[in-house]
């Protein structure tokens, strides 16, 4: 066993491998920073992969009826997006899915008038288009729909494409580590710098920068370093997932009496012949503090009044308790904008949470304008895979999450799967039982058809 410690040495280490991260990476490597990216799961775990996908304009945070903070700082994203998903953008997205390219905005009866003018107002001309009956998405044309109907420029992706898209351009960069065998240190010049054990011997990672785009796992991070800002909060949410064989598929919220969505649907495919609806908005909100038993039976009474003409009497239903990270808000407030900034007491170390899927893109621009600011530039020579080997030779690449809905309503077995369960079972079984020396499945075959004749 070689003990010795393998050194690397950096411009910049990312240790979180979620929309934020990824993003964060592909942007510093086309930049030419030598980079390494560190995922102790699986790339786009918990948070990333259990959004619902929107990249959104801000339009449902204008509930209220005005212009917001919040609304005005995101109204640029579907448009940033549209042109990396083009190729046209700083991050390369052209092999990303695109579920949907619009989102519904819808009320159950007439809204207020003061919210009404405003959607139809000169503020969010382009952002908000009333939509006409006939041109009304199939599960909002029944007879029984009332209540106003408008389109939003927001789109939809589906998140395990996007993570593998953002993954797949630097493949090469991304490394798996074992939490429990790795930890950040601070040296005795006040750095960070990352320890993994190995059987081969420690690995040693020094970095212009660590960034910190772990979520909820930034504030267990920081505390390694004796550390605890930035600080963090946490908005606990439970989604509920709808696994039925309608064949809407429908993107849209619910205006309700807050200014939160009273319901956000977005579609999710399972299967050729089966979806998944994906259950936000107020009911996510409130859903935080039930058992799941209780918040599926409140969303079933939710779609029951909201679409009564949908028939979900033999949907599979599951709730996922999720927790939203944010950097801590003065009452708790709900952050505008992404946030990065230095962590105190630590040279080199940023700590970021891009707040939503949508911000990713400015959580990366704010990253890179405090890098130009320190000084911190790409090294000469852009990072090669030679650089990279002792990495790549150590550490295993990380793999992508699975999605909320493929881990509750798992694909049922094919019947030749099932048969061939059965029969490696019966083969165990018979030499357990019988047998000295293991025998083939050919033998074991002709043994039971003889077994089976009269």
């Amino acid at each position: 066993m070689n003990s010795s410690t393998t050194h690397i040495d950096l411009d910049i280490a990312v240790i979180g491998g979620g929309v934020a991260g990824l993003w964060l990476a592909n942007r510093l490597h086309r930049q030419g920073f030598k980079l390494a990216l560190f995922e102790h799961k699986a790339l786009g775990s918990d948070q990333t992969m259990a959004s619902q996908g929107m990249i959104h304009g801000g339009m449902k945070y204008t509930l209220s009826g005005m212009l917001t903070g919040a609304s005005e700082a995101i109204a640029d994203m579907p448009q940033h997006w549209r042109a990396c998903l083009c190729g046209e953008g700083d991050v390369d997205l052209r092999n990303t899915r695109i579920l949907s390219d619009h989102f519904f905005l819808w009320s159950t009866d007439s809204i207020t008038s003061k919210l009404t003018s405003f959607l139809a107002s000169k503020a969010t001309n382009g952002r908000a288009d009333k939509v006409t009956d006939e041109r009304r998405p199939p599960l909002l044309r029944h007879q029984d729909f009332t209540g106003n109907l408008y389109r939003l420029v927001d789109i939809v992706l589906d998140t395990h494409s996007l993570v593998t898209n953002l993954a797949h351009n630097i493949e090469a960069q991304c490394f798996l580590v074992d939490d429990q065998q790795t930890k950040l240190l601070k040296d005795d010049q006040g750095n960070a710098y990352l320890r993994v054990e190995h059987a081969e011997g420690p690995i040693e990672v020094r970095a212009k920068r660590f960034i910190l785009t772990a979520g909820q796992g930034n504030a267990a991070l920081l505390a390694q370093l004796g550390l605890n800002s930035p600080a963090m909060q946490l908005r606990p949410l439970q989604q509920v997932m709808v696994k039925h064989h309608h064949p809407f598929t429908f993107f849209g919220h619910c205006l309700g009496a807050d200014t939160t969505p009273r319901l956000t649907i977005s579609s999710h495919a399972l299967n050729k012949h089966e979806q998944v609806w994906y259950l936000g908005g107020s009911l996510a909100e409130r859903g935080a503090n039930m058992g799941s038993d209780e918040l599926i039976e409140y969303a079933r009474q939710e779609l029951a009044e909201l679409l009564p003409w949908v028939d979900l009497s033999d949907a599979d239903w599951a709730s996922l308790p999720i927790n939203r990270a944010e950097p801590l808000q003065p009452g708790f407030a709900r952050p505008d904008n992404a946030f990065i900034r230095s962590a105190e007491g630590c040279n080199n170390l940023l700590v970021g949470w891009p707040t939503k899927l949508t911000l990713a893109p400015n959580l990366a621009n704010q990253t890179l304008e405090l890098l130009v600011q320190a000084g911190v530039t790409p090294s000469l020579n852009s990072l090669s895979n030679k650089e990279l080997s002792p990495l790549a030779e150590l550490l295993p690449k990380p793999p992508i999450a699975q999605t909320p809905w493929g881990l509750a309503f798992p694909e049922a077995l094919s019947k030749e799967e099932a048969l061939m369960l059965k029969l490696q079972d019966e083969l165990v079984e018979a030499y357990d039982e019988e047998l000295d020396e293991p025998y083939g499945v050919e033998s074991f075959m002709e043994k039971k058809n003889g077994e089976d004749q009269p």
